[in-house]
């Protein structure tokens, strides 16, 4: 150990670091070489010892290494600096009380202001290594002039030292858009670095930065072209760079399909691609594929049917599908090129061709049902189950077009029990809507497939499906026409994309293993140690587009704040005031927004359910189908006659229902339902987190509706909501907010926000919820304000199913603040003569007429506003059947 000859020193170095494990009493003899050596005049030899000790992972050495490597980490010469930042990230690993007691830490921050840009980058190196073991140590502690710095020492360093610096620039939040353009402009130069590793930490910085900059911005649109050439680059490397590049590419491409829409030839399949990387090129043609490629990418996916390689020429039929789903003028182009591979009489093609034209069937229903004749006759050869499934789909789906519907499906149900679950549940569901098409002709094969799933099956699904069919079928057919013919929601056209918060999240780790599976860290990094969740920034205030308008700054005038257009299928006209701080009284509507604001959650407008005098009310079975769409619409537990849960003081509660489904909202699920108990109104809200980040910030806020309800209080969700948690909340509700007259009266709608975005519903509230409880008038103005109110007034409509007897009624109203003012008997008929009064002070007058022994009766409501009478009538017979 004592020779000066430096290559024979390496050997001995190497040959204690590797034997210092096994025996650490032995190696303790060595310290007072490594702090000889430390003080050596050739910087070669001082850094030698520097990393030796730190790769000497025996406790007992550690303490008297501190010295030593307090020295060089003040060494003039930068190679033994550079080698001691990273010794500390070592030793940090081995004792960090050590570490930190010692002050090296500090002296890690000191380094990344040093002269030399080597001695720069192992410092972040060693100071992000020991940040990501401890997330809450806030090490790297960086603001504008420390990122000044590490963007200087960027053009110097080598390359692995760069994409230290840029992975740590990639974890800093600039404070505005300009800060995070500059810093933009200078980490640009690296996009053309001849490491792919250093190309792809760039564009990391880049994806995160582009965040906070205006799309209005001539810069934004510059760097997006910058961005494409270095990406094709990276393809022209060999197949495994290429593959690592095309998964980078891959969520690119989702979150900002622009950067490559013009780049579409450099992903056509060359002949020599191993496999991986052609099925990965073929997913991203189809997210670039629009309708000025289309024609290209079509006659592309063509050629690739007719491939040797099964997988690939599978991965290529489903793709064409693919297209015509996400592209709608290519679809007949789409269905013709199916329908010729379909002649080619290849089993694998023809199996997958039915698959996906099935799913096209779903997008664009009534267009290309020719084409199933030319299905039909491929029957014989299908033997994989999702093709066999889909076949049987079709044949039910449209079992009124053909012929031998009755033949084809008897045909699979010879062998039922060797079938996989998938085409059973399949052939059950589909002899059902053949049997609901034509019953006369299907009777014994509709009995012979529920007994086949019922008696025979071991399969708890099957049989459970079996006998729901069985028991709607035998009570009634006509309800069991309408769930299960019920006309279907189109497919859409992206049902593989990441879901938005993973893909922000991944798009934090590009260039990284995360970025390859397409999983957070957390996913496969064992022991959850130094992941960190990381999400990209949000937009600022001065980097508002119109795009964006959540984010619009709270104290901005009511005037200027954007109107909110809703996404499609979010039922929702416009909630102004997006700040949702503690509930105020919204600013004045602008008229184009009162036009949003009644939009109808029922579709086809409530004009049908608001009658004339002589009007008698469906029964409920007749609810249109619509109320059972999953919309969030309070109605459904208006409806939902089986499952009240009264509550021992106050009125009927409603059983809650989703209002708002996790797939719209990025993973929040909000269900809920209305009460109201001892004069007080509240929302009673559950928020389940089914999405993969911690949710926090939670406020609500409604747009003005017809009763003015308002949160009397902020949303209070006291913990984050971590994933897959729920929890449940109260929120006390006034009355004193903006009134508009809403379409129905009873909608209501709300936007609530979390960390991750804002959120728009749409519910229908009982309006029971709004009886108050000084609603008992005396006798004498009872008979003059029944009066008094004109004739054209009166509504009447029919209770049917309700067999209690007047004292019954009476009590259970009662129990609602629907107050019985008189009772009498005339001709065998119970009257009640009742009074109820809303929170807006509107009176409300009934006359109930029970005849005993009927199950039916009679309710007649005067009212001064005619329009409250329908949603009073929905009130009653919800509070009496439940």
């Amino acid at each position: 150990m004592q020779t000066d000859n430096l290559e024979l020193k390496k050997l001995v170095y190497l040959y204690l670091m590797n034997y210092a494990k096994s025996q650490p009493d032995m190696a303790i003899m060595a310290v007072n070489t490594f702090v000889k050596d430390c003080e050596d005049p050739n910087p070669l030899i001082r850094a030698l010892a520097v990393r030796t000790m730190g790769c000497i992972r025996v406790d007992k050495i550690t303490e008297y290494l501190c010295e030593p490597l307090r020295k060089c980490l003040k060494d003039e010469d930068p190679y033994v600096r550079k080698t001691a930042a990273v010794c500390v990230a070592k030793l940090h690993d081995i004792n960090a009380q050590l570490v930190e007691d010692q002050g090296f830490l500090d002296t890690l921050k000191d380094l990344i202001s040093d002269s030399n840009p080597m001695v720069v980058a192992n410092a972040v190196a060693a100071l992000s290594e020991i940040a990501e073991s401890h997330p809450s140590s806030n090490l790297l502690d960086l603001n504008p002039q420390s990122i000044n710095k590490l963007l200087t020492a960027l053009n110097e360093c080598t390359e692995w030292g760069q994409i230290f610096i840029l992975d740590c620039l990639a974890n800093y939040t600039p404070k505005d858009d300009r800060e995070a353009q500059s810093i933009c402009e200078r980490v640009t130069p690296r996009l053309s670095h001849a490491n792919s590793a250093v190309v792809l930490s760039a564009v990391k910085v880049l994806m995160k930065f582009m965040e906070m900059l205006s799309k209005d911005l001539d810069y934004y649109g510059t760097l997006l072209k910058k961005l494409a050439p270095p990406l094709v680059t990276l393809l022209s490397a060999e197949p495994e760079l290429q593959y690592v590049a095309l998964r980078n590419i891959n969520l690119i491409v989702q979150k900002r399909p622009e950067i490559l829409k013009h780049e579409m030839k450099v992903f056509f399949v060359k002949y020599n691609d191993p496999i991986y990387v052609k099925l990965e090129k073929l997913d991203i043609m189809i997210r670039l594929a629009s309708q000025a490629n289309i024609a290209q990418v079509l006659a592309e996916l063509k050629e690739y049917a007719t491939e040797v390689d099964v997988d690939f020429v599978r991965k290529a039929v489903r793709a064409i599908g693919r297209c015509a789903i996400k592209v709608e003028q290519s679809a007949e182009r789409c269905v013709s090129t199916l329908l010729d591979l379909i002649q080619t009489k290849v089993n694998y093609v023809v199996q997958e061709a039915i698959v996906v034209i099935k799913d096209i069937f779903r997008k664009y229903p009534n267009k290309y049902e020719s084409v199933i004749a030319t299905l039909c006759e491929n029957l014989d050869s299908l033997d994989e189950p999702e093709a066999r499934a889909a076949m049987i789909w079709i044949v039910g789906e449209y079992a009124e077009r053909i012929d031998n519907a009755d033949e084809l499906l008897e045909s699979f149900l010879e062998g039922f029990h060797d079938e996989s679950t998938q085409v059973q549940l399949q052939l059950l569901t589909g002899i059902v809507k053949l049997f609901l098409k034509k019953p006369t002709e299907t009777q014994e094969l509709v009995q012979q497939v529920l007994s086949l799933a019922t008696q025979d099956s071991d399969n708890p699904d099957l049989r459970d499906r079996g006998y729901i069919y069985w028991r709607l079928l035998s009570t009634d057919p006509v309800a069991a026409k309408e769930v299960v013919l019920a006309e279907k929601p189109l497919i859409s056209e992206e049902t593989d994309l990441i879901e938005p918060t993973l893909l922000d999240e991944l798009i934090c780790y590009i260039g990284t293993l995360a970025s390859v599976y397409h999983k957070p860290p957390s996913a496969f990094v064992e022991g959850g140690r130094g992941v960190v969740h990381k999400s990209l920034p949000p937009r600022t205030a001065s980097s508002e587009s119109a795009e964006s308008p959540e984010t619009a700054p709270a104290g901005a005038p009511p005037g200027e704040q954007p109107d909110v257009i809703p996404a499609q299928g979010d039922l929702l006209g416009d909630l102004l005031n997006l700040d949702l701080g503690p509930p105020v009284s919204g600013p004045p509507l602008t008229t184009s927004s009162v036009q949003m604001g009644a939009v109808d959650l029922l579709g086809g407008g409530l004009d049908s359910l608001i009658g004339g005098t002589n009007f008698v009310a469906p029964p409920t079975a007749a609810v249109p189908a619509s109320l059972g769409a999953p919309i969030g619409s309070g109605l459904s537990d208006l409806f939902d006659l089986t499952s009240g849960v009264g509550t021992l003081s106050g009125s009927y509660v409603a059983p809650k229902a989703v209002w708002l489904p996790a797939m719209k909202a990025k993973g929040l699920e909000i269900s809920g339902t209305f009460t109201r108990q001892v004069g007080s109104i509240s929302m009673d809200l559950q928020l389940t987190n089914k999405a993969l980040q911690v949710m926090t910030d939670f406020a609500i806020q409604f747009n003005r509706n017809s009763f003015g309800l308002a949160p009397a209080a902020p949303l209070q969700v006291h913990a984050p909501l971590s994933p897959n948690q729920t929890v449940e909340i109260s929120l006390p509700l006034s009355t004193v907010g903006s009134v508009m007259k809403m379409e129905p009266l009873n909608n209501l709608q709300v936007a609530v926000k979390n960390n991750i975005d804002v959120f728009y519903f749409s519910t229908l509230y009982p309006l029971h919820i709004l009886f108050v409880e000084d609603g008992k008038m005396d006798r004498q103005m009872f008979l003059a304000t029944w009066k008094d109110i004109p004739n054209e007034n009166e509504a009447q409509f029919q209770i049917r199913d309700c067999p209690l007897n007047a004292e019954a009624v009476s009590s259970k109203l009662q129990s609602s603040n629907i107050f019985t003012v008189a009772k009498r008997n005339v001709e065998g008929q119970d009257m009640l003569y009742q009074s109820l009064k809303l929170t807006n002070g509107i009176w409300v007058l009934a006359e109930l007429r029970i005849q005993p022994g009927n199950p039916s009766c009679m309710l007649s409501l005067k009212c001064r506003a005619p329009e409250v009478s329908q949603h009073v009538y929905q009130a009653y017979e919800t509070i009496l059947k439940n």
